[in-house]
C-alpha cells in the first residue's frame, strides 16, 4: 500500500469521499502530497486545513451531495453540472431559474428536473445570469496564479512588524491571512458591522480558527471609506475575496491606491480577473475545475468546499514568495483554476488492503492575543510617514 493511500485514509479527505453508502473513494488522494509541499513550509498539516472544517461540523461524505449540503452535482442532457444554494437569496432565484410562477416544494428536485432538460452550457448561463453559484464539471483548465507587476519593490520580511490586512471573509482568504499570521505579521481583519463574515452565522469554533489571532476592526468600506482606506494604505499585505466592482466603486481598490514599495495584494475570485462577477464557492468551483472523485455512478464530491483551503494555501504561499522577491505585485488567484491545477495530478486506485479510515481530526484553535488598537494604530503611522 502506498503512502499516499495511507495518508488519505489517515486525513479524513477518504471518510468525506465517495458514495455516501459505498466505500471511500482514493483517487484525488494526491491532492493531500501536493497541498503539503506548500503547507508545511508554511508551518501547517495539510490534512488539518483541508479537513478541520468538517470535523468542526461533524459532516461525513454524500456523493453526489456536497459534505456540508450546500451543492448537488446534476445531470445535464449533455454533461454533469452542480449549483450552491448556501444563502437565501438563491433559494429565492429558483423559481425565475426554472420559470415557474410558485416557489417550488423542493427546490433541488425543481432545479434537478430543470438540469435534466437543459445543456450542461444553458443551466449554467442561466444559474449564473440570477446570481447562483453554479457550474459545468470540468468547465476551467489549470492555470497558475497571475502576477502582475505594479508598485517599486521593497524588502519585506514576515515578522510583527509585517502589517497584513484582511478584506475578506469565509475562508480562503482569512485562511490566506491565518497563515500569513501564524508566520508572525500582525493582520488586521476588516469586518463590516452591517455585513459580518458569513461563517459567524456557522460554528463558532471555525470562525475562531480562522480569525482568533487577529485585530478585528469593525469598518464598512462604503461608509467608513477613508478610515480602510488609510489602512490599506499602510499595509504590506492586503488580501480582498470579493466582486473587484465593489472594492473598485469606493477608491479601495489596488488600481486605485497611492503606491507603496514592496506591496502585496492578494485578490480572491472564483473565476479569475476575466470572469469578475462571477460568483463562486468551494464546492461547484471544485466542480468547475474538475475537482471530483470517482462514484459507483458517476463523479461526487471530494472532500468538504475543497476548493477554499486549497485557493487560501495556494494564495498564501505566492503571498511570501512574492514578499521573498521584493513585492510591489498584484496577484490574481482563481479559486476554479487552483481547482483544475489540482485536478490535473495522477489519480490513484483504491489500496488493497484498505486501510482504517479516520474520520476528519478536530484542527488546534489557537487564540493569540490579537494586537490593541494601539499597535495597529503605531503601525499605521509609521508606514504612512515611510516613504514609499
Amino acid at each position: 500500500m502506498s503512502d499516499v493511500a495511507q495518508q488519505w485514509a489517515a486525513s479524513g479527505l477518504a471518510y468525506l469521499t465517495g458514495d455516501p453508502n459505498g466505500p471511500p473513494d482514493f483517487s484525488r488522494a494526491r491532492i493531500l502530497t501536493h497541498a503539503a509541499s506548500l503547507a508545511e513550509p508554511l508551518g501547517h498539516d495539510a490534512a488539518a486545513l483541508l479537513a478541520g472544517r468538517a470535523s468542526m461540523m461533524r459532516v461525513r461524505r454524500r456523493g453526489t451531495v456536497s459534505a456540508g449540503e450546500g451543492s448537488r452535482l446534476m445531470r445535464a442532457r449533455d454533461g454533469w453540472v452542480t449549483a450552491t444554494l448556501s444563502r437565501e437569496v438563491d433559494h429565492d432565484s429558483i423559481p425565475a431559474i426554472v420559470e415557474s410562477d410558485c416557489a417550488a416544494e423542493d427546490p433541488w428536485q425543481a432545479l434537478a428536473a430543470f438540469a435534466a432538460r437543459s445543456s450542461a452550457e444553458s443551466f449554467v448561463e442561466r444559474v449564473q445570469l440570477l446570481g447562483v453559484p453554479g457550474a459545468r464539471l470540468g468547465a476551467v483548465s489549470p492555470a497558475v496564479p497571475r502576477v502582475t507587476e505594479l508598485w517599486p519593490r521593497a524588502e519585506r520580511r514576515l515578522g510583527a512588524d509585517l502589517l497584513v490586512v484582511d478584506l475578506s471573509s469565509m475562508w480562503a482568504g482569512p485562511l490566506c491571512g491565518m497563515i500569513l499570521g501564524g508566520l508572525g505579521a500582525t493582520v488586521v481583519k476588516v469586518e463590516s458591522p452591517r455585513r459580518p463574515d458569513g461563517t459567524r452565522r456557522g460554528v463558532p469554533a471555525f470562525f475562531t480558527w480562522m480569525n482568533g489571532g487577529k485585530h478585528v476592526y469593525n469598518a464598512d468600506p462604503r461608509e467608513d471609506t477613508s478610515a480602510v482606506a488609510r489602512l490599506i494604505d499602510a499595509a504590506d499585505v492586503v488580501i480582498e475575496a470579493s466582486r473587484p466592482r465593489a472594492l473598485a466603486q469606493v477608491g479601495l481598490d489596488a488600481d486605485r491606491r497611492p503606491p507603496r514599495a514592496g506591496r502585496v495584494w492578494v485578490r480572491i475570485t472564483g473565476y479569475g480577473p476575466d470572469h469578475p462577477d462571477r460568483v463562486a464557492f468551494g464546492d461547484d468551483a471544485a466542480i468547475a475545475g474538475g475537482l471530483v472523485g470517482v462514484g459507483a455512478h458517476g463523479p461526487v464530491f471530494c472532500g468538504d468546499a475543497i476548493a477554499d483551503p486549497l485557493t487560501g494555501i495556494t494564495a498564501a504561499h505566492h503571498v511570501v514568495e512574492s514578499l521573498g522577491r521584493g513585492g510591489g505585485e498584484v496577484i490574481d488567484v482563481a479559486m476554479a483554476q487552483v481547482a483544475a491545477t489540482y485536478a490535473a495530478l495522477p489519480t490513484t486506485g483504491a489500496p488493497n488492503p484498505m486501510p482504517p479510515i479516520l474520520t476528519p481530526a478536530p484542527p488546534t484553535v489557537s487564540v493569540s492575543a490579537p494586537p490593541t488598537a494601539a499597535t495597529v494604530e503605531a503601525l499605521v503611522r509609521s508606514r504612512s510617514s515611510a516613504p514609499c
